[in-house]
């Protein structure tokens, strides 16, 4: 029952200065009804990939390669035409800023309407009572009355919702949810994903949800993929990842969460895209690197338990190092 599967993807961008590699050759899948979730720090390509699905990159610059194929349907050699069945149908997106989602000139009721009305032959007044409906269903009190009212005139919390409704408003059988809790506070964030979790219980949907914070994977993830520099850095369920973090980048994630006693940032920063590092892309920052992971291409993914994957010629937790694998020459 795979919803999603992305195969080799890799995106690049021209630039002035250089080829910029904002996402290097990853693979994940979706099942219906599941929720995977992207990590790693800002800049580790999570929202180019996610925007790759649909094809929402502005190309040129951009280049996507690789594949991607959403229940069945292979999406990056569809025409643009062809893809806006998609986007916000079948595939809804929630953004990372919803102010900068929303339009200030126009109610958020006619912009739940303009969504609806897209990809579905219901009329004026039958879209303005399904947007109200999805209003009132995503938290949104007084929805007839607030139907009417412009964006500024709702609270961070309440303009997520907005968004929510918008992404939901043809019964998507995905969801992209980009950050979408970043900027609010702990007691909107926690409403917000009991929100989504309730919605995806009810319309069987899969979701891919993209975030920084883990104690949010923790609390919604059947899966996590881990990226950094653009890379796959691990892969697996989210009990496997948590309890055994087998990549030095994962485990320095997991340091950083409050109560682990551990240093709050991880040293150093991520590296140029346009000239990332051969070998592991990490080796710059990880403490356990040796001579053999600053050569050659990435290292392959080596099975820790069941599906669970990492990227690390030391993946066996305490990063024991066999004799050869220190030797400067190869």
């Amino acid at each position: 029952m795979t919803l999603l599967s992305v195969e080799d993807l890799s995106v690049t961008f021209d630039a002035e200065t250089g080829t910029v590699h904002a996402v290097s050759g990853i693979d994940f899948t979706i099942e219906r009804g599941e929720t995977v979730c992207l990590v790693g720090e800002s800049g580790s390509g999570k929202t180019v990939a996610c925007e790759s699905v649909t094809q929402l990159l502005p190309t040129p610059p951009g280049s996507i390669d690789g594949t991607v194929t959403f229940d069945g349907e292979e999406l990056t050699s569809k025409s643009e035409r062809a893809l806006r069945e998609y986007r916000g149908g079948r595939v809804g997106h929630i953004f990372q800023n919803p102010q900068d989602a929303l339009d200030p000139v126009y109610t958020v009721g006619s912009q739940v309407v303009e969504a609806i009305r897209l990809h579905r032959d219901d009329s004026k007044a039958e879209a303005k009572s399904r947007a109200i409906d999805l209003l009132d269903r995503v938290g949104i009190g007084n929805a007839d009355e607030r139907f009417h009212d412009y964006p500024h005139q709702f609270s961070g919390g309440m303009t997520q919702r907005v968004v929510i409704a918008i992404a939901l408003a043809c019964d998507p059988d995905l969801l992209i949810a980009d950050e979408p809790t970043t900027a609010l506070d702990v007691t909107i964030q926690a409403q917000v994903l009991d929100l989504l979790v309730d919605l995806q219980a009810e319309r069987g949907m899969g979701i891919l949800f993209v975030t920084h914070d883990l104690g949010v994977v923790a609390e919604i993830a059947d899966r996590v993929v881990v990226l950094y520099a653009g890379q796959v850095m691990e892969r697996g369920s989210v009990e496997q990842v948590f309890t055994r973090p087998s990549h030095p980048y994962t485990k320095a994630l997991l340091d950083c969460l409050p109560g682990r006693g551990a240093s709050a940032t991880i040293d150093g920063s991520l590296p140029d895209p346009k000239a990332p590092p051969t070998g592991c892309r990490f080796h710059p920052r990880c403490p356990h690197a040796v001579p053999a992971c600053e050569r050659g291409d990435p290292p392959p993914f080596a099975t820790v338990d069941g599906d669970h994957e990492a990227a690390c010629i030391l993946h066996e937790d305490p990063y024991e190092l066999p004799a050869t694998l220190g030797e400067t020459d190869e």
